[in-house]
C-alpha cells in the first residue's frame, strides 16, 4: 500500500507541474514517461502536506514501532493536516480504544482540511481513485472500527455507509464488514439495499452472509439458492462452519477467491453471526450433507 500510494502521488505531482491542453495529451505524456524507464522528472517544491505525507510513506515501512511513531510525529510537526500520521499513532501509540478514537477523529478532521471542500464535493463517487483522499479514508475507516468496538454501532454503520457513497468501488472492502454489522444490528431494508448494490459479488463473505440473512428473514427459497451459490464458490467454508474441521489458531496472511484461506477468514469474522441463530448452522449442515 505505501509504496504504490507513493508512486501514484509522485506521478500526480509530475502531471500537476505540466500544462496539458487535453486529457489525451496528459495520457500520452504519462505513457511515454512510463515506457522510457527514466527517473521521474524533478518536481516543483512540495507543499507542507506533501512533505509530511512523504515522511509517512517512510514511516509505514519503518521496521520498529519506535521509529514509526517518531516519523509520524515528525510528519505532524511539518503539517497538522497529515491524516496518515494520526492513523499510525492510533494503531501504534494509543493505549486504549478511547485514545485511538481520538487520534482517528483528528485524522478525519486533518484529512478533510487537506482535501478541501471543493475537491471533497467534486470527488464524491470517485474517492480512493483520487490519491489525496486515501489518508482521510483510512482515518475514517479506523474511526468507524473504534466506534463499533466501543459499542457505538449506529455511528460506525453511518461512517461506512457514507464512505461507500464517496467510493462505491469500495477499494477498502468496507462492504463486507458493513454487511456483518448490519446483520447484527441493522434493519432488513438497510441490508437489502447493500446486498443489491453489490449483487454481483461472488466472495464467500458476501454469499454466505446473504444466505444467512435470507434464512433469518425466512426467505426460504432465496436462502437455499444463495447457500448453494456459496457452496459452489467456496466449498471450504461448511466444514469449518459446522465444526467438522478446526479453525487454525493463526490466520493465513493471504487469501484468494474460493480457497481455504478465504474460508478461514470468513468463519473467524462471521461465526458469531451464525451462532446467534441456533438453527442456521444446522441448516447448513443438513444441506451440505445432502450435497455430499
Amino acid at each position: 500500500m505505501p509504496n504504490m500510494d507513493k508512486f501514484m502521488a509522485d506521478i500526480t505531482r509530475v502531471l500537476q507541474d505540466q500544462e496539458f491542453e487535453s486529457i489525451d495529451d496528459a495520457n500520452a505524456y504519462l505513457q511515454e514517461m512510463m515506457l522510457s524507464g527514466n527517473p521521474l522528472p524533478a518536481m516543483s517544491s512540495p507543499s507542507a502536506i506533501d512533505q509530511a505525507q512523504d515522511i509517512m510513506y517512510d514511516a509505514w515501512e519503518a521496521r520498529t514501532r519506535a521509529k514509526r511513531i517518531k516519523l509520524a510525529k515528525q510528519a505532524l510537526s511539518i503539517s497538522e493536516d497529515c491524516a496518515d500520521a494520526y492513523v499510525l499513532l492510533a494503531q501504534e501509540s494509543a493505549k486504549t480504544l478511547a485514545e485511538a478514537k481520538e487520534f482517528y477523529e483528528k485524522g478525519v478532521a486533518a484529512g478533510e482540511r487537506a482535501i478541501g471542500e471543493e475537491l471533497f464535493n467534486d470527488g464524491v463517487g470517485h474517492f480512493w481513485g483520487i490519491i489525496e483522499t486515501r489518508p482521510y479514508m483510512r482515518a475514517r475507516a479506523g474511526l468507524a472500527d473504534c466506534l463499533w468496538q466501543l459499542g457505538e454501532n449506529a455511528g460506525a454503520i453511518a461512517h461506512y455507509k457514507e464512505m461507500l457513497i464517496l467510493n462505491p468501488g469500495d477499494n477498502q472492502g468496507l462492504r463486507y464488514v458493513l454487511l456483518s454489522w448490519l446483520i447484527e444490528s441493522g434493519t432488513a431494508n438497510e441490508i437489502d439495499s447493500l446486498l443489491q448494490a453489490y449483487e454481483e459479488d461472488i466472495t464467500a463473505f458476501w454469499l454466505y452472509n446473504w444466505a444467512l440473512f435470507a434464512f433469518k428473514e425466512q426467505r426460504t427459497k432465496l436462502a437455499a439458492i444463495k447457500l448453494e451459490e456459496a457452496f459452489d464458490r467456496n466449498p471450504h467454508v461448511p466444514p469449518l462452519l459446522i465444526g467438522e474441521q478446526k479453525v487454525p489458531r493463526r490466520l493465513p496472511a493471504y487469501m484468494g477467491f474460493g480457497d481455504r484461506n478465504e474460508a478461514i477468514h470468513y468463519v473467524v469474522d462471521n461465526l458469531h453471526l451464525w451462532q446467534q441463530n441456533s438453527e442456521a448452522i444446522s441448516w447448513v449442515q443438513e444441506l451440505w450433507a445432502k450435497r455430499n
